[in-house]
């Protein structure tokens, strides 16, 4: 089995700074892929980023304020997330793809402030 803890979400003003941690464990053989999504009240979950290999993407409406990074070795993903704004309020959700099977988190809270 694989087990996701995240940490770091928190209540911020606009235009403030949070760090999420996502850390993995258990069974990991070969990491495909890890990232995280959000999902808001009433909306569907939604990729925010996503880092698979040497690449990653972002969502359209955090390009330029979140950075998603990884650390192999402790089979860590973060994601910085910069100028916070109010409709960046969600919970995030950290996923992994290790072969051809998805885990996700149990979520945290992130919730922005005008």
């Amino acid at each position: 089995q694989v087990q996701l803890v995240e940490s770091g979400g928190g209540l911020v003003q606009a235009a403030g700074s949070l760090r999420l941690s996502c850390a993995a464990s258990g069974r990991i053989s070969s990491i495909n892929a890890m990232g995280w999504y959000r999902q808001a009240p009433g909306k569907q979950r939604e990729l925010v980023a996503r880092i698979s290999g040497g690449t990653t993407n972002y969502a359209d409406s955090v390009k330029g304020r979140f950075t998603i990074s990884r650390d192999n070795a402790k089979n860590t993903v973060y994601l910085q997330m910069n100028s916070l704004k109010p409709e960046d309020t969600a919970v995030y959700y950290c996923m992994l793809v290790v072969v051809a099977t998805t885990y996700w988190g149990q979520g945290t809270q992130v919730t922005v402030s005008s």
